[in-house]
């Protein structure tokens, strides 16, 4: 990688900027290395150095987050410890190695086949032709698409692109702001990261040893429980909305634009209620799903483009690759912090906190909303879901609850400015200034941090129904 990465500096860098870059990079690892013997007596304070300082100051100048982990964590291990550094790799060998993991590729190319072939622009118009004649009607489209839709691409850039299209020009045509658009795109990316089957589910199963299918069943809720909280705001927003140019959709209409959507619509269900019953692991059922959505392109919608399949195979393999680099690359950094005694410390203090049971979701939903902007999704769980999770058994909590209650948390940092890199994928998607969004979605966030609340507060919206 290291010789790839020089050949493409020097093929694609200016020859100045190349030899500079690598020249203050030299001094920076002759420095560090110098300071190698007056590290190792500094113990735990060298986790601030490397974890917290390190990291966020590769983060700020734009060094994939992947990258950042990696180097971090071997420059702690070379430079602290008596560890043989080979470990860094084996570690990260392991993270990537979990067999469930093979379902990032399947689920990747899915969720390409479906907006490929027009099944989710099927489900979007269904949607509208069902709520397009009431006020705020395109706004409970977008939730309702976005929570059909979500989950099964693996990445929520794909689920946005797959129905921002669709839905923007009439919104826009019927007086939406756009700030108020990029918005709720935003916080509908938040409300759906617990809906099956996502890529954040399959992740924290395979980090944790939580059942997956006990995470697909308990998923669905609190997705629910957030859609209704922004379902509520969009009304009080929209609740004077003129709609006397807007025509309500026949009965007719509506029947042919579910007959067209029924088998969009059914897909969804078909995986999660799969994995839910023990038909089908989470990575078989993604190859039921691609063998359904070609099908479906071929004999029912007819809009399979088949020069389209190389480079959606080329976007899978580059996707699948970042996300498996980066859970490697988390695990050896959580490996790095486990050794140090960091956890134990970690344990204890969460432990020591006054309140037990209450006090320690509240910790954990601020933690994770502020991991989840700095640190985006997966890696924020990889890194502190083994640290976490034990210590939430021992308070009584739920492993399935706390997932949810994470994985919430998490998405609300993701997706809230002006760290989470969410908000700006909804921008770049819809192509609205990230400035225009910045006081709407503030609205939207209260509405997300209510419906979290409800979830933390209720454990059976989680765990009702396994």
């Amino acid at each position: 990688m290291l010789i790839v990465g020089v050949l493409k500096l020097f093929r694609f860098g200016l020859r100045k900027e190349t030899f500079a870059a690598l020249a203050i990079v030299a001094a920076i690892v002759g420095a560090a290395w110098l300071a190698g013997p007056t590290l190792k007596g500094l113990g735990n304070y060298n986790l601030l150095i490397f974890f917290l300082f390190g990291v966020g100051a590769m983060v700020l100048m734009g060094v994939p987050i992947a990258f950042s982990f990696g180097l971090a964590t071997f420059g702690y291990i070379a430079l602290t410890t008596r560890t043989p550094s080979v470990v860094v790799v084996g570690r990260m060998d392991e993270g990537m190695g979990h067999l469930i993991l093979l379902a990032v590729p399947l689920f990747v190319f899915l969720g390409l086949l479906i907006e490929m072939t027009g099944m989710a622009r099927a489900m979007v118009g269904f949607l509208a032709s069902l709520l397009g004649h009431v006020r705020g009607g395109l706004s409970y489209v977008l939730i309702g698409a976005m929570y059909l839709v979500s989950g099964i691409s693996g990445s929520k850039a794909a689920d946005m692109a797959a129905v921002a299209p669709v839905l923007f020009p009439e919104m826009k045509a019927r007086g939406a702001k756009p700030g108020d658009l990029v918005a709720l795109l935003a916080a509908t990316g938040a409300q759906t990261e617990t809906i099956p089957p996502s890529l954040v589910l399959i992740t924290i199963g395979s980090v944790t040893g939580v059942s997956i299918a006990a995470l697909f069943t308990g998923g669905m809720l609190p997705g629910v429980i957030l859609g209704l909280t922004l379902s509520a705001l969009v009304w009080w927003r929209y609740r004077n909305e003129d709609l006397s140019g807007v025509r309500r959709a026949s009965k007719a209409e509506i029947g042919k634009a579910f007959l067209i959507a029924l088998p969009a619509i059914a897909l969804p269900f078909i995986i999660r209620a799969a994995v839910i019953e023990g038909v089908a692991t989470a990575t078989e059922v993604s190859t039921i799903g691609i063998i359904y959505s070609i099908v479906a392109g071929l004999l029912i919608y007819r809009t399979f483009n088949w020069k389209k399949l190389y480079p959606m195979m080329v976007e899978t393999a580059a996707l699948s690759g970042a996300i498996l680099f980066i859970i490697g690359a988390a695990t050896g950094m959580a490996w790095a912090l486990t050794q140090s005694g960091f956890s134990n410390q970690l344990t204890e203090a969460m432990r020591a906190l006054p309140g037990g049971y209450p006090t320690f979701l509240a910790v954990s939903i601020l933690a994770f909303i502020v991991l989840g902007s700095v640190l985006e999704g997966i890696p924020a769980i990889v890194l502190f879901g083994p640290l976490l999770f034990p210590i939430a058994r021992q308070v009584g909590v739920n492993d399935v609850h706390y997932s949810m209650v994470v994985i919430l948390a998490m998405g609300i940092g993701l997706f809230a400015p002006p760290f989470g890199v969410g908000y700006y994928a909804a921008c770049a998607i819809s192509r609205i200034s990230p400035d225009e969004g910045m006081k709407p979605i503030v609205g939207y966030i209260v509405a997300l941090v209510i419906g979290l609340i409800i979830v933390a507060a209720v454990p059976w919206i989680s765990t009702g129904f396994l």
